[in-house]
């Protein structure tokens, strides 16, 4: 076979191409969340940075609403490579280890500030963690604060007691318990479901997660309470990431900075958007009492020290530094 010279000089061009696409990734990330709700539209920001940021090499495919993976498969999806990239609820897998649960206990933080300044002071522990797993953390972002969903006003602690109250974790399901509440696991994706069909009857959550589920239709009053600020943490495959050209690999990392910043101040802006929105709809937005406050902030005392039992020292030292902070 007889090669040309202009053939020859445009070989190494064509042989290029198959090291070219060799070069160019598609990964995939699994979230629970719907396309309106901010964590997701801070995901999908995300993707389209970290597009931009390598030139396309990296491409991030996002998939919503449970769509590929519902949120209790999502962290294992990621260990196993299913997806590259997951976003979870950290309370959610209290149950591997009581540190995912920090943010979750109820009166730790008050507002923002808190909830931010636990977040820093959490991560060393959860990356520790996850590390040991075979995964990295990329960032993590709050939730609005949690309140009750009732279907009378929360003059006591009596309107909890006897209801079928919706948990989504261990510590939830503990607080149904101190109250005299019958905790029901309930997943965010079927919440109407579930209120339509008298699984269940009340239960606490951010403003947030009664917009994306269109509480208006099952429940009657929402009371801010600020009980939890609990965070979302989106988390990637340590594999997939050192497969990665160090440049690709910087990328992702600043690009998700970028994205926990934006995130905490969609959280923010969330806040008093949802509530109005309740409002809007027809959902009455009550107040807590002072003296059901004060029984409130009693059994988040109880519980911030069951939970410090249960996290050990790693735990005191958290819930030491937060207080000093």
């Amino acid at each position: 076979m007889t090669i040309t010279r202009r053939a020859a000089l445009a070989m190494p061009s064509l042989l290029a191409i198959p090291a070219l696409a060799r070069a160019q990734a598609k990964w995939q990330l699994a979230s629970a969340y719907p396309d309106g709700n901010y964590h997701t539209r801070n995901l999908a920001e995300f993707c389209t940075d970290v597009d931009q940021a390598t030139g396309s090499k990296l491409q991030i495919q996002l998939h919503s609403n449970a769509s590929l993976l519902p949120m209790p498969q999502i962290k294992r999806g990621v260990q196993t490579g299913q997806v590259q990239i997951g976003e979870m609820l950290l309370t959610a897998y209290s149950n591997e280890d009581p540190f995912f649960d920090a943010d979750a206990v109820p009166f730790l933080v008050a507002d923002f500030a808190g909830a931010r300044k636990l977040a820093d002071l959490q991560r060393p522990y959860i990356e520790a963690r996850l590390a040991r797993q075979g995964l990295s953390l990329l960032y993590t972002v709050g939730w609005t604060p949690a309140g009750f969903y009732t279907q009378v006003p929360l003059t006591s602690l009596d309107v909890l007691k006897g209801s079928r109250f919706r948990t989504f974790s261990p510590l939830t399901n503990r607080f149904a318990a101190l109250v005299g509440a019958n905790p029901v696991l309930v997943q965010q994706a079927e919440l109407a479901q579930a209120f339509a069909t008298g699984i269940a009857t009340a239960m606490v959550t951010s403003a947030q997660t009664g917009v994306d589920t269109s509480a208006w239709d099952y429940a009657k009053v929402f009371t801010p309470a600020a009980f939890s600020m609990t965070k979302n943490a989106v988390i990637i495959s340590r594999r997939a990431l050192q497969a990665l050209p160090a440049d690709q690999q910087a990328a992702v990392q600043a690009m998700a900075k970028k994205a926990e910043d934006r995130g905490w101040a969609l959280a923010e802006a969330a806040q008093n958007a949802s509530v109005a929105r309740l409002a809007e709809k027809g959902v009455t937005i009550g107040t807590v009492p002072p003296n059901v406050m004060a029984e409130l902030k009693k059994i988040g005392d109880t519980m911030t020290e069951e939970w410090v039992q249960r996290a050990g020292e790693d735990g005191r030292k958290l819930v030491d530094a937060l207080r000093a902070s």
